[in-house]
């Protein structure tokens, strides 16, 4: 069986869960079956991986059709672009390259499965990114939807978000697979050498490794919910550190909100740490690893890859109850799920926004100001993850799709 993934992100170009995802179950679908990567952001020197840049005549063109123009080319690709024969399907994952796969499928007459990593009418604030271009990208998306063979789900709350969104998508193509996590690249160092290295790369970011700390890890969007963060880390106790590995805003507006927010956060308290540039992996590890507490404050979440990564590394998780979130932690064992009432208009406002921030303010205290709680919490949070989300087990029920599409 040979199967082409289609993607906007890959190594090293990666900025978000979605290219975690692809670049993770590639390496593990390649022992069992033949895969050819297809990504954005130029030519890559990796084995059956190419990259595709954007047509000189779409240079400087709205985002999504400029995103179209490699779209065309990948499809074009995907029949026999090496000699070895064409795809027996292609599977595209988020919106940007759905449209690659629907054409794929179309073109060479092989079946088209995409991974629903997030929803275009879940996300309308992308509008202030795009402007006319999420007309494109909502269209492209729907299109690709009501055709494909088959649909994976990050979750179920993902599925039941799928079914709603788009209620001509028939539900017997709809299959949940969840993200999965590398374990051993995600782990807690414990050699004493590895400790020291961690407890060195931290303190050089700024960060106490005494104190006790809320970590974040997330892009500057609207759905990870950020600046509702910020507004309960006023409330948090003083020694408690805020540390946030936040970057790649998606918009002038909210990049100012939430430069706002921190400078105003700081006159108000100490200990609050900005890492704004993307860490290497080990770098990020040691920085959960000296966290006591993990926060995910989204209000639109699929299923929340770095929730999986932080509980790998030992964190207890203190997540919004709303979208996969609640499949990943669980409340009161791994976590504690902050309640929410959202506005159903797509945006996922709280309907209560004080309350919100107070409860989520609540829930972080009580962790981070009970360290043995916390510790014992993590412990369960690392097992969880390697009973459920170890990514063999994740690329075997991938593959049994696969099968069930082609029959």
């Amino acid at each position: 069986m040979r199967v082409d993934l289609l993607t906007r992100e890959y190594p090293p170009h990666v900025y978000g869960g979605a290219g975690v995802h692809v670049a993770e179950l590639a390496a593990v679908l390649r022992r069992t079956i033949d895969v050819r990567v297809r990504c954005f952001d130029g030519p890559r020197t990796e084995a059956d991986v190419t990259g595709y840049t954007v047509p000189a005549e779409l240079a400087g063109a709205n985002a999504a059709l400029a995103t179209f123009g490699i779209d065309l080319a990948m499809a074009n690709a995907v029949g026999d672009d090496d000699g070895r024969g064409p795809a027996d399907l292609v599977h595209s994952h988020t919106w940007y390259a759905n449209l690659a796969g629907h054409l794929a499928g179309l073109l060479h007459g092989i079946p088209h499965i995409l991974s629903a990593h997030s929803l275009e009418p879940l996300r309308p604030w992308k509008a202030e990114q795009l402007g006319g271009g999420y007309a494109l990208s909502s269209w492209a998306e729907r299109t690709a939807y009501e055709a494909a063979a088959g649909i994976i789900a990050v979750s179920a709350g993902m599925r039941d978000d799928i079914l709603r969104s788009y209620p001509a998508v028939d539900p017997a193509r709809v299959h949940v697979v969840h993200n999965g996590i590398d374990l051993a690249g995600w782990a807690r160092p414990s050699a004493p050498e590895d400790r020291a290295r961690a407890d060195a790369v931290v303190r050089g970011l700024g960060i106490d490794p005494d104190r006790p700390s809320v970590v974040f890890v997330g892009r500057i969007t609207r759905q990870k919910g950020l600046p509702y963060l910020l507004r309960a880390a006023e409330l948090l106790p003083p020694e408690v550190q805020l540390v946030l590995c936040a970057g790649a805003p998606d918009t002038p507006q909210i990049a100012a909100e939430v430069v706002g927010l921190v400078e105003a956060l700081r006159t108000k308290r100490d200990g609050v740490v900005w890492i704004e540039q993307m860490l290497a992996r080990p770098e990020l590890v040691a920085v959960l690893a000296s966290g006591t507490v993990f926060a995910c404050p989204s209000v639109y979440e699929p299923l929340g890859i770095v929730n999986l990564e932080a509980m790998a590394v030992g964190l207890p998780v203190v997540g919004t109850a709303t979208g996969g979130i609640p499949e990943v932690v669980d409340d009161g064992v791994t976590g504690t799920l902050v309640p929410i009432e959202q506005v159903t208009d797509g945006t996922g406002t709280p309907l209560h926004p004080e309350q919100f921030v107070a409860d989520l303010a609540e829930a972080l205290t009580s962790l981070a100001t009970d360290p043995t709680r916390a510790a014992t919490m993590g412990r369960a949070a690392r097992r969880r993850v390697e009973d459920h989300f170890a990514w063999e087990a994740i690329a075997e029920r991938t593959v049994e799709v696969y099968r069930t599409v082609l029959g």
